[in-house]
């Protein structure tokens, strides 16, 4: 009889100590795949920033270019520049973020991310300021493709994209068209973006301040 439950005790040991080499085992998984799948979010996310601070520039250029064209002084004193200035402000840009690796945590589960503020930030990033900024680019394009280009198509003698938009008489193009109603509208557009973009820089930075200093190192 003791030697019975002496059996039953070690194959009930014997199961506990298999489970925990389990859940060891499970766990080492979910570390190596939070090692790596961050390492490769870490890099998205540095590439992200750099597009984005390079759109924000762009953006800048349009917005100085947009004050120099209302300032009626300005204008008129450098109507060489007239076109050059157009030109900057008549642009748009496009964003795509690389979202694979987050997408691959997702569907493996975000709680697989220790760092509680780093997932949360993750989230906020991912799935809320990328569709707030590409909706903020998307409605520069618009003005473009729907206001810009129809008078593009119709008065320039010369269009270089983001460099010099040209037309016959610049003067006559301002009085004649709508031109400078959608300046003044685009300008509000452009500053507004510009805000949305730097507030994703900022997320981005965030989020890349809660990333493991080394993550070759997490277990």
């Amino acid at each position: 009889m003791l030697y019975a439950i002496g059996e039953i005790v070690l194959v009930v040991i014997g199961i506990i100590i298999a489970l925990q080499i389990n859940n060891l085992n499970e766990r080492r998984k979910d570390r190596a795949f939070e090692k790596e799948t961050l390492s490769q979010i870490k890099e998205n996310l540095i590439q992200d920033r750099t597009n984005l601070i390079n759109i924000k520039a762009w953006h800048q250029k349009a917005l100085d270019a947009s004050a120099k064209l209302v300032d009626n002084g300005l204008r008129t004193k450098k109507m060489d520049s007239v076109p050059h200035w157009l030109g900057e402000v008549v642009h748009f840009s496009r964003f795509q973020s690389l979202t694979n690796s987050y997408e691959a945590l997702k569907s493996n589960g975000l709680q697989t991310v220790t760092n509680q503020a780093l997932r949360k930030n993750l989230g906020i990033y991912y799935d809320d300021k990328v569709n707030h900024t590409n909706k903020a680019l998307a409605d520069i394009e618009y003005v473009f493709n729907n206001q810009w280009l129809p008078l593009i198509e119709s008065h320039a003698t010369q269009f270089e994209f983001k460099k010099i938009l040209e037309v016959e008489d610049m003067q006559r193009f301002f009085i004649e068209t709508n031109a400078w109603r959608i300046l003044m509208l685009n300008r509000d557009n452009i500053g507004a973006t510009i805000g949305y973009l730097q507030n994703t820089i900022d997320v981005i930075d965030v989020t890349l301040s809660l990333m493991p200093e080394n993550l070759n190192k997490i277990e």
